[in-house]
């Protein structure tokens, strides 16, 4: 049987970028990566992923101009309305108590839906979630281990992406920017992992 992560974790990056590139506005870049969010949803499902984590926003990412600010959290609430629309068990990791936090989002902070799990990383910082530590456990305690990380944008870093669960990731990038993914990026990601020997350590 082809080997298939069981959890993926997305870091859609570029999307500033490839705006500048097209003489656009930074914030004009986070409305492009919208269907393609929506098309890499559908073809997990088609895999029978089981789950994947998907980086929206950091709390880092707050401290950009309010422009960017709200034109991404505009992306990331029209993702999430999306997804749940077509069938899944969403839950939002991120701080809900900061005024960053969208409100519409706050319901999904307990997983919501049936179907493939889906996490959106939503003013998520890995500081803030590992001080749950103190507490008894992670703020992202629900979230599994994840099999793969796959990237664009040519970054080869996590970017504070779940620190905890991505101690045996395998990390795979591509140098195209978010907007323009297209569905053979994640074919060829999972081909590579295919070819990935997953010792955890053993």
């Amino acid at each position: 049987m082809a080997k298939l992560p069981n959890h993926i974790g997305f870091i859609p990056d570029g999307n500033r970028r490839w705006a500048q590139k097209r003489d656009l506005p930074k914030e004009a870049g986070y409305a492009h990566g919208i269907l393609p969010g929506l098309l890499l949803f559908e073809e997990c499902k088609k895999h029978n992923i089981k789950e994947i984590s998907v980086y929206c926003f950091t709390q880092d990412n707050t401290k950009r101009p309010s422009i960017q600010k709200q034109a991404f959290s505009e992306a990331t609430q029209v993702l999430a309305a999306e997804i749940v629309r077509r069938g899944a068990a969403l839950l939002v990791v991120g701080d809900e108590n900061s005024s960053q936090f969208p409100s519409v989002l706050k319901k999904f902070r307990q997983r919501t839906g049936v179907g493939m799990k889906v996490n959106l990383l939503v003013n998520y910082g890995w500081e803030w979630d590992l001080a749950g530590l103190k507490n008894g456990g992670l703020r992202s305690e629900e979230i599994s281990r994840i099999d793969l990380i796959v990237r664009w944008g040519g970054g080869r870093r996590l970017s504070g992406f779940l620190p905890a669960q991505s101690v045996y990731a395998d990390f795979y990038v591509r140098e195209e920017y978010w907007p323009d993914f297209e569905i053979q990026h994640f074919e060829s990601a999972l081909a590579w992992f295919k070819k990935q020997d997953q010792t955890l350590g053993g």
